[in-house]
């Protein structure tokens, strides 16, 4: 194979097409059968040795031939496209542009030929003679790009000729700068003065340009007709290669097509008989039906690949068949694996686990929830009349059903009974709580946790408690809960109460939403039990006061005698009082006040000496009555504190007369020690004015 590689690829081989197409086909006939020749002994071995290739071996032995003349096929393509590739980068950048710049040189020559004998002869031309400076200019760049041409140029000789060219045409456009273009300047130049100077210079021009011209020209046409046949070369070149890569492409193909044929009756041999038999497999499972275990006798190859992957599946369907009775039988616990990620059925049995074990969670958590609430309904629907009972039995039974680790009632307590002035709570009932912290303080509204539920008449649920706020403890030590629960009995917007449970474990919403739906019944049955113990009380306080008065009956027979005498006695005193009453009526202004000191009432004298009718009097302020209003001032202050007043002071009389009277004044009271209004006694002493002063 090695040897037909070589011969093919030899691109200079000179035989015929047809000699070569031949030769091609008789190596490859033999490679063919070498290859056949070496299946048969391959058989033999693995018959003898119990070795047996896979099926993508034999596959691979087939196509490995078609891969190779594939990759040959690619290889000499991708050979023949380089030196194609190569050919035509080499004529399209160096060949071709070599010729045109040639071409243009052989120009570039002709023109300065022209543009000088035009300089010479012509002196009003003045376009030639700047199209010649022009390319003297120019020629230093033209020259550059040449050159670079000229490095990639292959022939070295041609190389050499050029540059002995660019020698001699700057030896030609030096004359021409120094003989003719610096000597033959200005207008005056070509006048008859300056024959001499056209003569010689027309003598340069047929004595060394044009020799130099031709010369250049010739070796230009030389170079240019070199590289006229490198570009015919190439391109017979280029022809001669796609010529071979056809060739090869037509034998490659007949040799692909006989490898294909023969690797698809063995394929088709070693793999049909086998396909059947898993074809079996998969119609019964895809009526519903389990297959049973068989023992084919598989070999170790793809086909044996697909049989261990139906086993995998029928072991996969078997695993989903039990996973599902066990859903079937309400065991959501049950573990299943899918067969892989893409386990459409298997995920499909899991997501539906998932959801009948949330549904049946769900279940669950509405019947603890009724459970509860009949329980609860139940122990509060009893006639209790013990308050502290029943606190014991809600919150014992509470924390156990909910099963938190410590509880605690509070119970809003009755100001009357308590003489208090703001409502508080006090510890009515806990569980496994530490109440010796509650046992001499009272919970008043929005104080801590529990007096904040109860301000707010909302739920408190915390997950995060204060380390010093509760400690649950158990004879092996104590450590914070994880959940605290502080819930407001209420009933008809009114907090009786707040029940505060810590757990170790965090109370579901379920949970929470539970006690918020008992701690209205909790809350109605503490008012019922209020009340009964309320009334209670009245019973035992009205029976307690039958009693006394029985007992109170005699003493008031006693005392109506006692109250008859006591009677007489005061009708007496009231006679007397009456005859004393009258006297200082008649002697002394008598005015009586409110407790805000308007007056309310004046006898005759007082009108008379203050010369005011009684309605004038009536609704007046006691100062206005007085000439002093420090000391009326000061008179008020004392009778408000309870003591007793007596002074010398002027009236202030509605004629402005002025009246001295001696004045005392006391608070009246009733029998409960409450001033009812006060009483001003004045005594008229004017005639005795000088004296006193």
């Amino acid at each position: 194979m090695k040897a037909f590689f070589v011969y093919i690829c030899v691109p200079a081989n000179n035989c015929n097409t047809e000699k070569k197409f031949a030769n091609l086909v008789n190596y490859i006939t033999t490679l063919v059968m070498a290859e056949r020749i070496k299946e048969k002994t391959s058989q033999s071995i693995t018959n003898n040795k119990g070795f047996s290739l896979s099926i993508s071996q034999r596959i691979l032995v087939g196509f490995a031939i078609l891969i190779f003349f594939f990759m040959f096929n690619a290889t000499f393509s991708l050979i023949t496209l380089r030196n194609s590739a190569t050919i035509t980068q080499t004529s399209y950048n160096v060949v071709n542009p070599s010729l045109e710049e040639i071409r243009d040189f052989q120009l570039m020559v002709t023109q300065s030929r022209m543009y000088t004998i035009s300089w010479i002869n012509s002196r009003t031309n003045e376009e030639d003679k700047d199209s010649l400076r022009k390319i003297h200019n120019d020629y230093p760049e033209f020259k550059d790009n040449l050159m670079q041409l000229q490095a990639k140029w292959e022939n070295k000789q041609l190389a050499r000729t050029l540059d002995l060219i660019f020698a001699d045409f700057e030896k030609l456009q030096k004359i021409q700068k120094e003989e003719i273009m610096n000597k033959i300047v200005e207008f005056e130049d070509y006048e008859e003065g300056e024959f001499m100077t056209i003569a010689i210079a027309s003598e340069i021009v047929e004595n060394q340009i044009f020799p130099l011209y031709k010369k250049i020209i010739t070796k230009l046409e030389q170079i240019a007709q070199q590289k006229k046949k490198e570009t015919e070369a190439s391109q017979k070149e280029l022809l001669t290669s796609i010529q071979q890569q056809q060739v090869i492409t037509i034998v490659l193909a007949i040799l692909s097509v006989m490898v294909g044929l023969i690797a698809y009756f063995i394929t088709r041999r070693n793999i049909v008989d086998p396909i059947k038999y898993i074809n079996n497999v998969f119609v019964k499972l895809g009526t519903g039906e389990l297959p049973s275990e068989q023992n084919y006798p598989f070999k170790n190859d793809e086909i044996g690949e697909m049989a261990d992957s139906a086993d995998k599946l029928v072991t996969g369907l078997r695993e989903t068949s039990r996973f599902a009775e066990n859903i079937g039988k309400g065991n959501y616990q049950a573990s299943f694996e899918p067969l892989s990620n893409n386990d459409v059925l298997g995920n499909a049995l899991l997501e539906m686990r998932d959801n009948l074990a949330k549904v049946a969670e769900e279940d669950r958590r509405r019947n603890w929830s009724t459970t509860g609430l009949a329980l609860f309904g139940e122990l509060v629907g009893k006639k209790a009349t013990d308050l502290k009972n029943l606190s014991d039995l809600i919150i014992s039974n509470l924390v156990k059903y909910v099963e938190a680790n410590q509880g605690g009632l509070f119970i809003v307590e009755d100001i009357d009974e308590h003489d208090q002035d703001e409502p508080f709570m006090s510890l009515a009932s806990c569980y496994a709580w530490d109440s010796k912290k509650y046992l001499e303080q009272k919970v008043y509204r929005g104080d801590g946790l529990t007096g904040q539920a109860w301000q707010e008449g909302s739920t408190i649920r915390l997950t995060e408690i204060p380390h010093d706020y509760v400690m649950i403890t158990s004879g092996l030590g104590e450590s914070n809960p994880s959940s605290l629960l502080i819930v407001p009995l209420k009933l008809n917007e009114e907090v009786f109460g707040v029940v505060e449970l810590a757990s170790f474990n965090v109370f579901e919403d379920y949970e929470v939403k539970f006690v918020e739906n008992i701690a209205e019944s909790i809350a109605s049955a503490i008012a019922s039990v209020k009340t009964t113990e309320r009334t209670n009380r009245l019973l035992d306080e009205s029976t307690m006061m039958t009693e006394q008065m029985k007992s109170q009956e005699e003493e008031m027979r006693q005392n109506m005698e006692e109250l008859q005498a006591t009677q007489e006695s005061t009708e007496k005193a009231q006679y007397e009082s009456r005859e004393v009453n009258e006297l200082l009526e008649l002697t002394h202004l008598v005015i009586k006040t409110d407790t805000r000191f308007f007056i309310t009432s004046a006898n005759e004298l007082t009108e008379a000496k203050l010369h005011y009718e009684a309605a004038e009097l009536k609704g007046m302020a006691i100062e206005h009555v007085f000439e002093s209003y420090d000391k009326v001032e000061y008179a008020k202050a004392r009778l408000a504190k309870g003591h007793k007043y007596s002074e010398f002071m002027y009236l202030n009389t509605k004629s402005e007369d002025k009246v001295m009277v001696k004045v005392n004044a006391a608070a009246i009271k009733n029998e409960k020690g409450k001033v009812q209004h006060y009483l001003f006694l004045l005594n008229d002493i004017s005639g005795i004015n000088a004296e006193i002063v």
